[in-house]
């Protein structure tokens, strides 16, 4: 009786077939990996953004805020400390106040959070964007995570990007010092929490997060009228509004900055 088999050009041709669609498919399921992580980073911003209108029930018009030590000297609002964990950054306050002292917390988490005395490790996850793929910070050179560098994968919007790599020129929507937000002209178009990768062109450079498949940076940002928006692109350079979204509490926000 003859015995079937395959002939070595049919096994070549199969592996042939199988190389083909894994070139095609590995592709398709990066992406849809990558959507995941995006979606689920979008499902955290609105975590917070239901902690924030709970925050402001207790304090109208304030963002979360918290002053930390400067490196010469004196305390200002560091933006970074208003929600998430200890971070590792030994500057500002970020490597020392941790999560039971960052303000928006209480308003999120249901968990208990250990003091600032505790150097036991707490991971917040509500405040990791799984795409968080850290960024180049002036000084440090590159990082791998801004969650574990800062405390948060997210950034208040405190100011407005410019070409300045030391001081920053315009507080946007918590005043210098700290207070209440100013009046917003268009809530729905303020972004007011966001992805790191929105201020990746801050200071005059190129910070290279690259949080985000493609060719631009882009950012998921949580709205001052608290609905979240995914993947917006991040123009290069000094931008502060684009057809998307603005740092700007108002259009003439610069022009007439009412703090220089």
């Amino acid at each position: 009786m003859r015995r079937l088999a395959f002939t070595l050009i049919e096994l070549l041709v199969v592996i042939a077939i199988i190389a083909v669609l894994a070139g095609i498919m590995l592709p398709m399921l990066a992406g849809a990996r990558e959507q995941a992580r995006q979606v689920v980073c979008g499902s955290r911003l609105r975590q917070i953004a239901i902690g924030m209108d709970l925050y402001w029930r207790d304090f109208d018009r304030l963002l979360p805020q918290m002053s930390g030590p400067l490196p010469g000297g004196g305390e200002t609002i560091i933006g970074s400390l208003f929600a998430g964990k200890r971070g590792t950054l030994p500057m500002f306050g970020l490597n020392e106040y941790g999560a039971s002292r960052r303000p928006l917390n209480p308003y999120v988490l249901t968990q208990a959070l250990p003091p600032d005395e505790d150097k036991g490790t707490v991971e917040l996850e509500v405040f990791r964007s799984p795409l968080d793929r850290g960024a180049t910070v002036p000084g440090l050179g590159r990082v791998d995570s801004m969650y574990d560098l800062v405390g948060c994968s997210y950034a208040l919007n405190d100011h407005a990007v410019d070409s300045d790599p030391v001081n920053e020129l315009w507080a946007t929507l918590v005043p210098p010092g700290g207070g209440r937000m100013p009046p917003i002209l268009n809530p729905s178009f303020t972004w007011m929490v966001g992805t790191h990768t929105i201020y990746n062109y801050d200071g005059g450079g190129d910070r290279e997060s690259r949080w985000f498949r493609g060719n631009h940076e882009r950012a998921n940002l949580l709205y001052a009228d608290l609905h979240v928006e995914l993947g917006l692109i991040v123009p290069e350079g000094e931008v502060h509004t684009t057809d998307r979204y603005t740092f700007l509490p108002r259009p003439d926000w610069i022009e007439n900055y009412p703090h220089r």
